[in-house]
């Protein structure tokens, strides 16, 4: 069985609450008395630029090293905001970068276009002549199918208003007889 050290028993103690690739390069350890020993890693957590795995680890004599705490600790700086920039420097690195980047959009665009122009004719070609004409499709002219269904549509819209007209007459000549014959009674 492999001797446990504190180095070792810290790198396993970061593993139990870290992946691998967040643990940085080995910085050192630091004896604080009393048998604790300060181990500390690099970090490599992305957004955590100087920061530091630091593992306590008891060493007491005659018991094998153990974990007393973990923890990830800013370096001296690594809380600091950077330089400020005056606005006027921001924003002419940000005009700089879109005119570059405007730049090489138009150069891919023109790349493109001159192989865009080749592939236009092969698909043309691929369709056939007597798919599309004039926005008809397999030789259905939508504009008539338009055309037919609102003159149906017309047609029936007639016959429900002469239906409609006539029920009406029926009412009208029925009111009519029944007001006679109630006047013939009285």
């Amino acid at each position: 069985m492999p001797e446990l050290t504190p180095q070792s028993v810290a790198h396993e103690a970061l593993l139990e609450i870290t992946p691998e690739e967040s643990i940085g390069a080995f910085i050192g350890a630091t004896e604080e008395g009393d048998g604790i020993v300060t181990v500390q890693y690099e970090s490599a957590l992305a957004g955590y630029p100087g920061w530091k795995w630091t593992v306590s680890v008891s060493t007491l004599e005659g018991l094998d090293p153990s974990v007393l705490e973990t923890e990830l600790i800013p370096s001296d700086g690594s809380l600091l905001a950077p330089d400020w920039v005056p606005w006027s420097d921001r924003l002419a690195d940000y005009k700089a970068a879109q005119e570059l980047a405007s730049a090489d959009s138009a150069e891919s665009e023109e790349d493109s276009d001159d192989s865009d122009d080749s592939d236009d004719d092969d698909d043309d070609d691929d369709l056939g002549s007597d798919v599309l004409h004039g926005g008809d499709l397999d030789g259905v002219d939508i504009d008539a199918v338009d055309e037919a269904d609102s003159d149906s549509d017309d047609d029936e819209s007639d016959d429900e208003s002469d239906e409609e007209e006539d029920s009406d007459d029926d009412f009208e000549e029925s009111d009519d007889d029944d007001l006679d014959e109630g006047l013939r009674e009285v």
